[in-house]
């Protein structure tokens, strides 16, 4: 998850337009001279500059050019691993298929995701101490979410059908331009919240707005919060962002569902008649006695997963929803396989598992566009060899090029060309679910790799596939004019579809 991918709206490009200069010389004081004292990280060679103003203009520069000076220094040194400075850290990219698969294996007292992550997005006051520090929402994604798609799957495609119709609001056989990112969070959104929260309140457009604009309060206030000492962390968190606005409106439209469900669990037990088959219920059942059990916290905790959920998912469809505007020729091949499955199975989770090319669309887009330049986050939380010999002292942060790898002729043929069917021509060929969109594999890192790996991808995989096959099925689409697909924007590691682009649909004729 990214701030740049959340907060690249027309707003935001506004303000993180002065964040690299800004950053750059409110930390310069404070911050280089610490990378001067990171000697033991000498032995590893330096994409920018060694010195002190070199590191600080290179500071500057990842924000504006990170993605290529990866892919140089990955080609540079020849998969070996390299150092590059965002302003306040030196990161460590290791670029081979072994150091990938250290990483996924070093323990996490070692190599920490979290701690990482918490540096980053400053976990403890953007998303709460509580949260931070017992996760347990995310078992429960990895889990009872993951367990209940087959069965749900029904109601992910009606509530896809129903936000789309309503969205679009197409008449006849007209063709109407929308703007395609902002329709695509209105999708996602209710259907996410269609499995954690339910109907009616999936489709209250106060509950919808609510989510959209709370992942950007939060990582715009992660970037607000990382530029004070820690001590100022929990004033300005209170008093400077607006997440604690975000929660209470949050617990204003979701407390009074929650305090009804923890009156009659308590009266009936965890298994009372009618129980929802929802992401909420599923958390009251493990949310432990005391403070968790409140509206407030629970609230917290559903919109903690709607903005790991929502903007995610809604880039990476802005991406392939703009491949295949752009690229016609791809629509027919897509459309006749989901009109072949559909004939014969219906609509289904199980069907769904039958559409190769859809898969594969949507597997090519994340490898060769994807949202994030790097992958496999960690923080050293002690001192730690590469069995290459490679150093990584305590609390230095280390990356994965995913892109580059993703990118690379070693590991996929004509790896620079989007492919559509790539993957599912390799699956025709015998290799299965190793070419799945959800799989994972040193090689391929939209998801991350391990352990670690995004707990609710399987559900994004699924929500993303029933969308693809939903629009190919019931909808023609183009750019306006026969425009070039709309260039994503970088901005760091980070990779967000067009925030402003267009898409024209109209009913499938």
């Amino acid at each position: 998850m990214s701030e740049w991918q959340l907060v690249c709206g027309s707003n935001g490009l506004r303000v993180l337009s002065f964040v690299p200069v800004v950053a750059s010389i409110v930390a310069a004081p404070i911050v280089i001279p610490r990378l001067f004292k990171s000697s033991n990280l000498d032995a590893i060679p330096t994409i920018g500059s060694n010195s002190w103003f070199g590191s600080w203009l290179a500071g500057y520069k990842f924000y504006v050019n990170a993605i290529d000076l990866i892919q140089e220094g990955y080609e540079k040194y020849n998969r070996a691993p390299f150092k590059i400075t965002d302003i306040s850290h030196w990161i460590v990219v290791l670029s081979s298929r072994q150091h990938v698969e250290e990483i996924r294996k070093a323990p996490d007292d070692v190599l920490s995701l979290r701690e990482a992550k918490n540096d980053e997005v400053k976990l403890e006051y953007t998303m709460g101490s509580e949260l931070f520090h017992n996760p347990y929402h995310i078992e429960v994604v990895r889990a009872q979410l993951t367990r209940s798609i087959n069965t749900r799957h029904p109601e992910i495609i009606d509530e896809i059908s129903a936000a789309f119709e309503e969205s679009l609001g197409l008449k006849d056989n007209e063709w109407k331009g929308v703007p395609a990112i902002n329709t695509i969070q209105q999708v996602v959104c209710r259907t996410s919240n269609r499995m954690f929260v339910g109907l009616p309140l999936c489709r209250n457009k106060d509950w919808v707005d609510l989510n959209i604009r709370h992942t950007i309060d939060i990582f715009l206030g992660a970037l607000v919060i990382r530029q004070f000492p820690r001590v100022l962390s929990s004033f300005i968190t209170n008093f400077v962002t607006n997440i604690p606005k975000s929660r209470k409106e949050g617990t204003k439209l979701l407390g009074p569902i929650i305090e009804e469900r923890l009156k009659l669990q308590e009266e009936y037990g965890k298994d009372w008649a009618d129980k929802p088959n929802d992401l909420l219920s599923w958390m009251l059942d493990e949310a432990p006695d005391g403070p968790e059990r409140t509206a407030e916290l629970l609230t917290a905790r559903v919109l903690s997963i709607n903005v790991a959920a929502i903007h995610t998912t809604s880039n990476s469809f802005g991406h392939a929803l703009f491949l295949l505007a752009a690229n016609p020729q791809y629509i027919q091949p897509l459309r006749d396989e989901v009109d072949s499955v559909v004939e014969k199975e219906g609509w289904s989770k199980a069907s769904l598992g039958k559409m190769y090319k859809i898969d594969s669309f949507l597997r090519e887009t994340q490898r060769v566009i994807g949202i994030g330049a790097v992958s496999m986050t960690r923080k050293a939380l002690k001192d730690f060899t590469f069995s290459d010999g490679t150093f990584i002292p305590k609390g230095t942060r280390v990356v994965a090029p995913a892109l580059p790898l993703h990118l690379d002729d070693q590991y996929y043929d004509n790896a620079q060309v989007f492919d559509p069917f790539r993957f599912s021509n390799m699956r025709d060929g015998g290799e299965g679910a190793k070419h799945q969109f959800a799989s994972t594999s040193p090689e391929y890192l939209p998801f991350g790799h391990g352990k670690h790996a995004c707990p609710g991808r399987f559900f994004a995989v699924t929500e993303l596939k029933t969308m693809l096959a939903h629009v190919v099925a019931t909808y023609d689409v183009k750019l306006e004019d026969n425009q070039a697909r709309p260039k994503e924007i970088r901005f760091g590691v980070d990779i967000a579809a067009d925030q402003s682009a267009s898409v024209m649909f109209r009913k499938r004729v």
